[in-house]
């Protein structure tokens, strides 16, 4: 089956510029182009510019979805297979969340009342899910899955109270980290010292066991990864080597 440029984007849902735009950053190009300027796109072209949807879903940028498509070892089966278990990520994610907004629409209407961990749970879960994509792996590696399996627990368990004061004092670090940086506080300052503290509190609520070597070890990471890093220093560059020095000064005062 051979398409026009029209039948193509109208099958696709998008529009023909945005094809043409494909084929001027060559991520696209079309099969073959008549005299008259026409383009055509045969079987293999769909199936590319599908495998270019799917990760635009996904949110990659076009550079990084050109280099992929481009080298020669790409599998396409295997890419479908992961962008599969992405989206079932995601489906499981709002499934979690339609059902607390049904029971939510449900108690509201006189129905059964909701748990407060059941109004938190989808959220927590998200959480979770979140960060053991973004960190697992190398926090794992760290610190063991038993470690890592605890902490997880540990948030599912929370009581509403608990995680409200778990995130404000998340959001009352990363502020007063800001603030320290900006005005050219020392880590070694009472800002510092008090930033330290914050955080191991903050350690306390996922952690069983936070002591000097636990928490030196976290802030070691903070510098070491990028994520970690890019997280920390998101609207002040500095916040990441800040709150490392603050805690290594602090567990070896």
């Amino acid at each position: 089956m051979v398409y026009t440029i029209s039948e193509l984007a109208n099958l696709a849902g998008i529009s023909t510029r945005t094809l043409r735009f494909y084929d001027e950053k060559g991520l696209l190009k079309p099969t073959d182009t008549s005299e008259a300027g026409y383009r055509f796109y045969d079987e293999e072209a769909v199936l590319k510019l599908q495998q270019i949807m799917f990760f635009r879903e996904l949110d990659f940028a076009l550079s990084d979805i050109g280099q992929i498509l481009s080298r020669p070892d790409f599998d396409r089966r295997k890419a479908l297979e992961e962008h599969l278990q992405v989206l079932q990520k995601k489906r499981e994610r709002i499934d979690a969340l339609i059902l607390t907004v049904i029971k939510t629409i449900e108690e509201l209407q006189g129905g059964k009342k909701m748990s407060d961990k059941e109004r938190f749970e989808a959220f927590k879960k998200d959480m979770v899910k979140e960060n053991e994509e973004c960190y697992g792996k190398e926090v794992r590696a760290k610190y063991g899955d038993k470690a890592v399996d605890a902490s997880n627990a540990a948030v599912m368990g929370m009581r509403r109270e608990q995680f409200d004061e778990w995130k404000q004092l998340e959001n009352q670090i990363k502020e007063l980290l800001g603030k320290a940086v900006q005005e050219g506080k020392s880590p070694e300052s009472a800002e510092g010292k008090e930033i330290a503290r914050l955080h191991r509190k903050w350690c306390s609520f996922t952690l069983k066991t936070i002591n000097d070597e636990i928490h030196a070890g976290l802030a070691q990471m903070y510098t070491a990864d990028e994520r970690f890093m890019a997280y920390y220093d998101e609207k002040v560059t500095g916040c990441a080597a800040f709150l490392r020095e603050a805690i290594l000064k602090s567990v070896n005062a």
